[in-house]
């Protein structure tokens, strides 16, 4: 007995059985479409009596009581398709509207502000040019009254 060797040796497994007992996978396709046919139909299935075919991703009763009342079912599904379409399209076109609307209107708060704040410099340099302080954006006059001089302010009309 080896003193740092392997003593593990696990037996040898079994072969595994086949996945599958059909044959039909190892033949080739000629000899598929021989044994099962080109076409393999719709697939159809009866519940309870009923019997169902599976077309265009539907399960669609083959013994409806009345043709009518299938046509009108098919006519109204495509109906609800067709509203369900338009409504999207006209979720979409809101969201493009008030995109739009947002937009408008940060550039029209921008514009306001750009033209607050030239009025503002328009209002400093005229009282700058006249001699004239400024309080609280308003141009202030200097007066004397029997010997002091004092400010008045004078109002300009906002335009």
């Amino acid at each position: 007995m080896p003193l740092f060797g392997n003593t593990f040796s696990p037996k040898k497994t079994p072969p595994r059985k086949s996945a599958s007992l059909s044959n039909l996978h190892s033949l080739d396709r000629s000899t598929r479409e021989i044994e099962l046919g080109l076409e393999y139909g719709t697939p159809v299935m009866t519940l309870t009596g009923q019997s169902l075919r599976f077309e265009n991703g539907q399960w669609i009763p083959e013994s409806f009581g009345n043709n009518g009342d299938r046509r009108e079912t098919q006519r109204l599904r495509k109906r609800n398709q067709q509203l369900e379409e338009e409504n999207n399209l006209l979720r979409l076109k809101v969201d493009l509207l008030l995109d739009m609307l947002s937009e408008t209107t940060a550039e029209s708060h921008l514009m306001e502000k750009e033209l607050e704040e030239l009025k503002n410099y328009s209002r400093r340099r005229n009282c700058s040019i006249l001699g004239f302080g400024l309080f609280h954006n308003k141009c202030l006059q200097p007066v004397e009254f029997s010997g002091i001089v004092t400010a008045k302010v004078r109002l300009e009309p906002d335009k």
